[in-house]
């Protein structure tokens, strides 16, 4: 007897299906108004099905062991080349520092130490691809929750944006790694998410104290970091955390080292990689382009449910 698809198979294919057109090459289908409408009126039926039909803690499918992928496919970036990330990397991130921010009562700025001494969860899911390919992994890492509750979110909380190390769009001069690369101090943070843009750009904050945009550019010559944004109810899904382990291994730089978001409800661009900062914001509508994520800034659904 043939089995109907289920709900997150037909979700992946029509997914799967708009984002390959995309990638693929259709510019001028992906810049069309009426394309991007109908994008947008399919991602909000997609976020209204999945609401209706799952509590806000149900739980991705989980596997087995025997199931997990021989090699885990990197999605994105694979190698930032940016100079901070690059001599974080050399010191095996032991420098790196996790920082919380934006609207919260106790900003956060957390070693991998420290992250691995909270409590931690350990699942093994699949990994689906806006572009139709998938790999299953077992991960292992924080969850979010532990340390959204640890940084205490202000009453106008409503999205947790992820500030990323991996250059998209460069510029000018986007700090990659060549002569006279700067190693991480012991003293602070050598993080690429909190380094100033290129074109006189400075740190600027909005009355929420949050600051300015990642991928908001000050100029036509300021390097574009990849960012992304989910809504309160998945921030605190069990099955959300922060992970530093692929496979019972160090999670490796082109999975996403030191830290990746993974968000299994959800296609996999917005399982952002090389993360560097949480802020947590009442609305991403003055972040980059407005949309909630640098490929939601194309034109990608932002909710992205599976």
């Amino acid at each position: 007897m043939i089995q109907p698809p289920s709900r997150r198979s037909l979700l992946l294919g029509a997914t799967a299906a708009a984002g390959t057109a995309m990638l693929g090459g259709c510019d001028r289908l992906g810049e069309a108004d009426w394309f991007r409408r109908t994008l947008k009126t399919g991602e909000d039926a997609n976020q209204f099905v999945q609401r209706l039909l799952l509590t806000e803690r149900t739980l991705a499918p989980e596997y087995a062991e025997a199931d997990i992928s021989p090699w885990f496919k990197p999605n994105g970036t694979e190698d930032p080349p940016d100079k901070a990330y690059k001599a974080l990397e050399r010191r095996k991130f032991a420098d790196y520092r996790l920082e919380v921010g934006g609207l919260v009562e106790t900003p956060l700025k957390l070693s991998l130490a420290e992250l691995r001494k909270l409590p931690s969860r350990t699942q093994i899911t699949r990994h689906d691809c806006v572009e139709g390919w998938s790999c299953i992994g077992k991960w292992t890492g924080v969850p979010l929750s532990e340390i959204l509750d640890r940084a205490r979110l202000k009453a106008q909380a409503r999205y947790v944006v992820f500030r990323c190390a991996d250059t998209m769009d460069q510029g000018e001069d986007n700090g990659a790694e060549g002569d006279g690369t700067e190693d991480a101090s012991s003293g602070g943070n050598a993080n690429p998410a909190m380094t100033k843009q290129s074109g006189g750009g400075e740190d600027k904050r909005d009355s929420g104290g949050q600051q300015a945009a990642e991928g908001s550019s000050t100029g036509e010559d300021a390097p574009v970091r990849y960012y992304e944004s989910i809504d309160l109810v998945d921030a605190f899904h069990p099955q959300t955390i922060l992970a530093y382990e692929l496979n019972g291994k160090t999670l490796p730089v082109a999975n996403g080292a030191p830290l990746r978001l993974r968000l299994e409800r959800n296609l996999g661009y917005k399982q952002a990689k090389y993360v560097m900062r949480i802020e947590v914001v009442e609305s991403f509508a003055e972040i980059g382009e407005g949309k909630g994520g640098y490929w939601e800034d194309q034109g990608y659904a932002w909710y992205a449910g599976i």
